[in-house]
């Protein structure tokens, strides 16, 4: 444990934290306020409670794992920043995909203005709830897998295969808190309407999730044998 942990803190005296910091806090703070504009000048006003606790339950969390990951593994923060596909198909299929998650976005925000959906309190509160949870989902995921990246690449003769913690259960467990995140946002905000593109990224998704595998076969030793082990790839008995 001590040898691992003087790795870690070599590794990370070789990244600017300064640098990393000031570029983690300007992209999510830059994030927050692009959802500000887009739920609030869809709805044509500030007096959109569920857009608010929505925020709020976004920001708490987002803080937390900022926090922690400048304190431990400012070298999963970076890979988190990282923007760029390198394969050709993997960037259609992530240009469709955030087009239908800005959808999401969008919608509710309309749908507030004209009145088109009447979801009760309740829902929007358990939607909320499901949100956290997918996104402490997402960081228990982040913090067993410090390869974690939002682009499909393979850290030339470092990155191994991350057979514990939930990818003892299912292959892409990233995946399951995206999923879990898409499904309650247009709820949480409040909206019926915007589940509608949600039905296009559960398509692009699997599609995503088998060019990967494809990708990690080929690139990552010992993956085949991680596939043999652990047959399900994002629901467990399911697929």
């Amino acid at each position: 444990m001590i040898g691992i942990n003087n790795l870690k803190t070599e590794e990370n005296s070789k990244i600017d934290i300064k640098k990393l910091k000031k570029s983690a806090i300007g992209n999510f703070s830059f994030l927050f306020i692009l959802l500000g504009l887009l739920f609030f000048l869809s709805a044509g006003t500030i007096f959109y409670w569920e857009a608010w606790l929505y925020m709020i339950s976004f920001l708490i969390p987002m803080i937390l794992m900022l926090r922690y990951l400048f304190k431990n593994d400012p070298e999963l923060l970076l890979r988190c920043l990282k923007r760029g596909e390198t394969k050709s198909e993997q960037k259609v299929v992530k240009i469709l995909f955030n087009l239908f998650f800005l959808g999401i976005f969008i919608i509710p925000g309309f749908d507030k203005r004209f009145g088109w959906s009447d979801v009760y309190f309740i829902i929007v509160f358990i939607a909320d709830v499901i949100f956290i949870l997918g996104y402490r989902f997402f960081f228990k995921v982040m913090k067993e897998n410090s390869y974690a990246s939002r682009i499909v690449e393979v850290e030339t003769g470092e990155q191994k295969v991350i057979t514990t913690g939930p990818y003892a259960i299912i292959r892409h467990p990233m995946y399951l808190a995206v999923l879990i995140i898409i499904v309650s946002t247009p709820l949480a905000l409040g909206s019926y309407w915007a589940l509608l593109p949600v039905l296009p990224m559960l398509v692009l998704l699997p599609i995503r999730i088998k060019g990967e595998e494809e990708f990690l076969l080929q690139e990552l030793e010992g993956y085949a044998e991680y596939m043999q082990e652990t047959k399900y790839r994002l629901i467990p008995r399911v697929w």
